[in-house]
């Protein structure tokens, strides 16, 4: 099998490629574009993008059929970091190791590129020709419930009223499943059922989705209190400055460390579940919760 730096780096060239065509595709205002370009070519890793792959490939289905919903996952994730960055979300001047959007151009202007993503996500799905219809109408549906007002967003919104305040374990799971966990389970659900997985092994990768979620974000938390600046391209303990409820702040960074490594098996043991063990996919979970940025 492919090793995994090698399999990251050819997903992460081949996604890329398809979100820059997509773009001037869809895209004639000039500066819209250079806007929504800037932040989409910023460097990240696209984890969620070959999540949906990797697992669609798992039960064997090609890259080109799941490119669509993998892009228009990227998507959503590029416009939500545009928009946390914003002086009114976390006043952030640095993301991927260069300027904000709202540095680099204004605030109106990476309001309306994260806005222009947003929509494009759908757009591009709705109008992939390698899906059916009904293809196309479960993953606009999933994605927008993932993406809104019960999903990423919703999680958003319990992260900021749970600032300077002391919350449970539970308050901040259901922080992390809604805002972290919910676009690493669609691309998990997504990508099962663009390679045909059955109800029960989808279920499965669901329960693994969630899990994934909470490993990513309490990496995140450690990461913010043990990692580099310099290879994160984001400033450390942003989270404390701003008055973020963490795991390490409510468990320790040990406890972090345990909570993590709990989710970690809870991930294997559902892929195994789910028929998947030996894929990509259990290579996947260990990089996620061992990644350094």
């Amino acid at each position: 099998m492919e090793g995994l730096p090698e399999y990251l780096a050819r997903k992460k060239n081949y996604i890329n490629d398809h979100l820059i065509q997509y773009i001037y595709e869809y895209t004639d205002e000039g500066r819209l574009r250079e806007a929504m370009l800037y932040s989409v070519q910023a460097g990240g890793k696209r984890l969620r993008p070959i999540l949906l792959l990797a697992t669609a490939e798992a039960y064997g289905e090609n890259e080109i059929k799941a490119m669509a919903a993998a892009c228009a996952l990227e998507m959503i994730h590029t416009y939500s970091l545009i928009h946390d960055d914003l002086p009114a979300m976390d006043d952030d001047d640095v993301r991927r190791g260069q300027m904000t959007s709202h540095r680099k151009f204004d605030e109106a202007t990476a309001i309306l590129a994260g806005d222009a993503l947003l929509t494009l996500s759908f757009q591009v799905i709705a109008e992939e020709e390698n899906l059916t219809s009904e293809e196309r109408i479960f993953l606009v549906k999933e994605l927008s419930s993932a993406s809104g007002g019960r999903g990423m967003v919703a999680g958003q919104m319990l992260d900021m009223q749970s600032e300077d305040k002391q919350v449970s374990l539970h308050a901040l799971e259901t922080i992390h499943k809604n805002k972290t966990g919910r676009l690493l389970n669609f691309a998990v659900s997504a990508g099962a059922y663009i390679g045909n997985a059955s109800q029960e092994e989808r279920k499965e990768l669901v329960n693994m989705g969630e899990a994934l979620g909470l490993i990513f974000q309490i990496q995140d938390d450690i990461l913010d209190v043990t990692g580099d600046a310099e290879v994160m391209g984001k400033p450390v303990g942003s989270d404390e400055g701003n008055f973020k409820s963490t795991y390490p702040k409510l468990l320790g960074l040990d406890g972090a460390m345990e909570q993590k490594n709990n989710y970690v098996q809870q991930a294997q043991q559902s892929l195994i579940a789910a028929g998947a063990e030996g894929t990509m996919l259990s290579k996947l979970i260990d990089y996620l919760s061992k990644r350094d940025h």
